[in-house]
């Protein structure tokens, strides 16, 4: 069982924005699991820290659609807006084509980029100060998701936590994740708390 020798150290949003802003990462709550979180052009910490291969791309998390969908191709903006203003805030993870430094960072050697804006108001908050982040989930490469502030601490004592604490509950679930394939079409590539309606419309 793991135990931190220490409790993990608890900023609020302007100390924790700060230190993100420094190049530093973090972990911090989302309405599925909690997560690490990076400035995009550090993400190479995350898959070091997480001890991940770099060919598993990363989330770009944010605080708004047009934030996210900025890094999105013209050809699938229509379709991304269409179930970012249906879904979002929440557990859907649009994969889109995507172009620019932000997808090199994330999936190196790729042509998407998985985006969403978590259902957690204190993400959210954090994230209008940073801009989007890149993200995953705080846990070890092939050990569960931490469920808890002290279940992350345990795994990265060293990571700064997002307060005020204790936050609010959590599914538990991932998110879950789509591609755009074409115009109106998209493929379901993991099932988690959510389900498109549109998604059987599509197939």
């Amino acid at each position: 069982m793991m135990n931190p020798s220490h409790p993990a150290r608890v900023l609020d949003p302007d100390a924790l924005a700060v230190h993100l802003l420094d190049g530093g990462a973090a972990v911090i709550p989302t309405d599925t699991v909690p997560g690490l979180a990076i400035l995009p052009t550090r993400a190479a910490d995350i898959w070091r820290l997480k001890r991940r291969p770099q060919d598993k791309p990363l989330i770009l998390m944010g605080a708004s659609v047009e934030a996210l969908l900025s890094h999105a191709r013209s050809c699938c903006r229509e379709d991304a807006v269409a179930m970012a203003q249906t879904y979002w805030p929440g557990a859907l993870t649009l994969v889109v084509p995507a172009e620019g430094a932000t997808l090199a960072s994330l999936n190196p050697n790729g042509t998407c980029l998985g985006l969403r804006i978590p259902h957690c108001r204190l993400s959210c908050d954090l994230l209008s100060r940073t801009g989007p982040l890149a993200t995953s989930s705080a846990n070890p490469s092939g050990q569960p998701a931490a469920m808890t502030p002290e279940h992350a601490a345990a795994y990265f004592p060293e990571l700064p936590q997002l307060g005020p604490q204790p936050w609010s509950p959590h599914s538990g679930l991932a998110s879950t994740v789509i591609r755009w394939q074409a115009a109106g079409r998209w493929q379901l590539l993991r099932q988690g708390a959510v389900m498109p309606v549109e998604l059987s419309e599509s197939v």
